[in-house]
């Protein structure tokens, strides 16, 4: 019910848009509209994850899942760049992320395994437009679907500091799936590169 109505007040805020000339009107809706699509992709994203593969048909798969992890976790943990492993199914669990991932997020390794993906980097209660969740399940979800790696646009998704406080920050990210042998998902690999001081140099220019 809850993602029935959700979608019904996307495509009405979205009708509403496309209507209106209005600045002040056209701020209320994209706020609204950036809720709605918020709300559905928390809903979507505890109830089904980004693996559209059937529950049952999930717990009869990767019987090596340790073994699969093996295979790339020293190269995960030693590179340079910003990782976070995610179990694709319902919740969209953080697996685990690296040292150069934690230290861009001021988060810690320890912290946030076995949270939801959500629950650790929600968007800025502060920005009424923030759509980092939204369009973050969205490319995840399409790579679910597509079993091929999904590049998103350069996305503002502000996190938190070591105090709690949001702080601005852009990013470029690129989701891509990790197969067992016989091609079913097992994990989501995120990686970002931080590029939020070329996005403010950007704007003074």
């Amino acid at each position: 019910m809850q993602r029935f109505v959700c979608e019904q007040n996307i495509a009405h805020f979205e009708r509403l848009l496309n209507e209106t000339a209005d600045p002040t009107v056209e701020r209320t809706l994209q706020s609204l509209l950036a809720s709605a699509r918020r709300d559905l992709a928390l809903l979507n994203s505890a109830a089904t994850g980004a693996d559209p593969s059937p529950l049952e048909q999930r717990r009869r798969q990767h019987a090596d899942v340790a073994g699969i992890r093996r295979q790339f976790q020293p190269e995960f943990d030693q590179s340079p760049h910003p990782y976070m492993l995610l179990d694709p199914g319902p919740g969209l669990t953080i697996v685990d992320v690296n040292d150069a991932y934690a230290a861009a997020t001021f988060t810690r390794r320890a912290d946030v395994a076995g949270k939801s993906l959500f629950e650790i980097f929600p968007d800025n209660p502060d920005d009424p437009l923030a759509d980092g969740v939204s369009n973050l399940y969205t490319s995840l979800r399409i790579v679910g679907e597509t079993g091929r790696a999904h590049a998103m646009a350069v996305q503002r998704y502000d996190i938190r500091d070591a105090g709690g406080a949001f702080v601005e920050r852009y990013w470029q990210p690129i989701n891509s799936p990790l197969h067992d042998g016989a091609g079913q998902l097992v994990f989501l690999l995120h990686h970002v590169e931080d590029v939020t001081a070329q996005m403010k140099e950007r704007s003074r220019a």
